[in-house]
């Protein structure tokens, strides 16, 4: 038992390390969490957290009105959907799984097969703003999005109280500020998991105990640290139609490499792998060549289980806003 406290604690301790870490001491980001890098000119504030909640949820962000960043990141999923991939706001088949948000402050690079996008300001345009696929279908059409915020009287008060120094402006680019700010926000530390590596023994049961030992032996390689991925880019079946990481970095060798997943909340994020190919967790752990006893696997479950944080499901500060300015929405 100890051994296994000791060997997570140290997973974790090793990850922390990884991140340039900025002072952020007037945000509470968590009882003995490192603040994360935030950028200089998008510090946090609540007003403009609760601007970014708001738009979250609103579908205006795409080009026909049916289409918010919640549509395809939902709350009970852990901001994933539950499908193998998500066609967009023209009926754009999707290419790619939608990856669970959590933690998302402390995750450079942020999506799949890209590691450019290594902020979540930058990543915004991906699904605002991209053509491959085309998602929200925004492209040539950032204007807009400030018209449509800006005919609605509660949208511009509360521009002005998430950006006073800017007067309020409502604009592409500051849409996207205030949502990377609410994304900030969306962490995920209240799994039994997380009990355990906090020095609660019981907090995982024997098999997931038995788990943890079979995840440290077979896994912790790439899902390493406190939110279980190495952010690196792997390759661990053969590459199909999608390139991954070739696509940007055009290099033959990383022809269907992706980037390790977070395992946090894994048990609500089905299907799996970058192409959602994997219906169930099984699946998923079959796809692992280098597991391959199959005596292992359901105490492996049990562990991947430990790892989902009901609490977050939940939790009304990051659910649909039913109100704002003081009026119902």
């Amino acid at each position: 038992m100890r051994h296994a406290l000791t060997g997570l604690a140290l997973i974790a301790t090793a990850f922390s390390g990884v991140l340039a870490v900025e002072k952020h001491d007037s945000w509470n980001w968590g009882a003995g969490i490192a603040a994360p890098p935030v950028p200089a000119d998008n510090p946090m504030s609540l007003d403009k957290v609760a601007l970014g909640r708001r738009l979250f949820y609103d579908a205006d962000l795409s080009i026909n009105g049916t289409m918010s960043c919640a549509t395809c990141h939902e709350q009970h999923h852990a901001f994933a959907d539950g499908n193998r991939t998500h066609p967009g706001a023209l009926d754009d088949p999707g290419r790619r799984n939608v990856p669970a948000l959590q933690n998302l402050a402390w995750l450079s690079p942020l999506t799949w097969a890209d590691p450019r996008q290594t902020t979540l300001e930058q990543q915004a345009a991906v699904p605002i703003l991209g053509d491959h696929p085309v998602e929200m279908a925004m492209q040539g059409h950032e204007a807009e999005i400030g018209r449509r915020l800006g005919l609605d009287p509660c949208y511009r008060a509360m521009f002005r109280k998430a950006f006073p120094r800017d007067g309020g402006r409502i604009d592409y680019a500051h849409t996207v500020k205030a949502l990377a700010a609410f994304e900030r926000t969306l962490i995920s530390r209240g799994s039994d998991w997380d009990r355990f590596v906090g020095g609660n023994p019981d907090a995982l049961s024997g098999a997931a105990r038995h788990g943890l030992a079979v995840f440290q032996r077979d896994c912790a390689s790439c899902h390493s640290g406190r939110d279980l991925t190495d952010t690196k880019f792997h390759r661990i079946q053969a590459a199909g139609s999608d390139h991954g990481l070739a696509e940007v970095s055009a290099l033959p060798d990383d022809t269907g490499k992706f980037r390790t997943p977070s395992l946090r909340n894994i048990a609500v994020t089905a299907p799996y792998l970058h192409d959602g190919s994997a219906p169930t967790l099984t699946d998923a752990i079959a796809a692992h060549e280098e597991l391959s006893v199959n005596a292992d696997i359901p105490a492996l479950l049990a562990f991947l289980n430990g790892l989902t944080d009901r609490t977050f499901l939940t939790d009304p500060r990051f659910s649909l806003p039913m109100e704002a300015c003081g009026r119902p929405l």
